[in-house]
This record gives C-alpha cells, structure tokens and sequence, in this order.
C-alpha cells in the first residue's frame, strides 16, 4: 500500500484551513520573538520556567569542556609514548648493532688475547673412547 495522500489532491476547504494554521503559527513565532525582546518580555516567570533548559545547557557545557580535557590529556599522553617508543627503538638498534660488532671472531680473538687465550690454528681434535676402557 501507498501513501495515497500526497497523490490525492486537496480540496479548497483542506487548503484554506492548511493556509490558516501554517499562518497562525507564523504569527505565533513572530509574537514569541517580539515579546522576547521587548522589556516586558522576561518575566521572573518566564525567568523560572527556564531554568532547568538552562541547567541542562550548563550541563552539556561542562560535559564538553571536561570531554574536551581529556581528549588533549590522551593526545599529549599518546605523543609522549610515542617519543619514548622512538627512543627505545633507536636504543635497541644501536645496542644491537654493538652487541653483533663484538661480537664478531675478530673482536673476540682480541679481547681474549689480553688474558693469554690464543686462537686456534688448527682444528680441535676429537676424543674417542673404545668400548672396552668403559
């Protein structure tokens, strides 16, 4: 089923009363405006009627603000992690980076030589035991 509504039209007698009420409320908002700036337009009534709409703004308000404060706070938290993050990272590579240097037969064979170990020259030889010895 469609809406048949908008596809029927309107007669005079439906159109007028539309004009009227779309008029009237026009009229209504006018006199809402006017009597909002004029200076009998705030009343202590009036005043106290809308002080819970108020109440909810300054409610969202500082919802805004302390959402906003967290935001900056996370966001200058995640840029010091990432900083110490970097740091570490260049840390760990360089540490790396030495740690495979000294790691090189070279250097080894250099270290050791200033306690009295020299390096092989020829190859280790292997040590076997006949079953009969055991």
């Amino acid at each position: 089923m469609l809406n048949s509504y908008k596809n029927e039209e309107l007669s005079e007698e439906q159109q007028e009363a539309l004009q009227d009420d779309v008029e009237a409320k026009a009229d209504e908002s006018k006199d809402f405006l006017r009597s909002l700036f004029t200076f009998n337009g705030f009343s202590s009534s009036k005043a106290v009627a809308a002080v819970p709409f108020i109440g909810y703004l300054a409610l969202l308000a500082i919802i805004y603000i302390a959402n906003r404060h967290f935001a900056e706070n996370s966001v200058r938290e995640i840029d010091n992690l990432s900083r110490e993050v970097k740091y570490l990272s260049w840390e760990y590579k360089s540490l790396k980076a030495d740690l495979m240097q000294k790691s090189t037969q070279s250097e080894v064979a250099r270290k050791v030589d200033t306690l009295g170990l020299k390096e092989l020259v020829e190859p280790p030889k292997k040590i076997s035991l006949g079953l009969d010895s055991i």
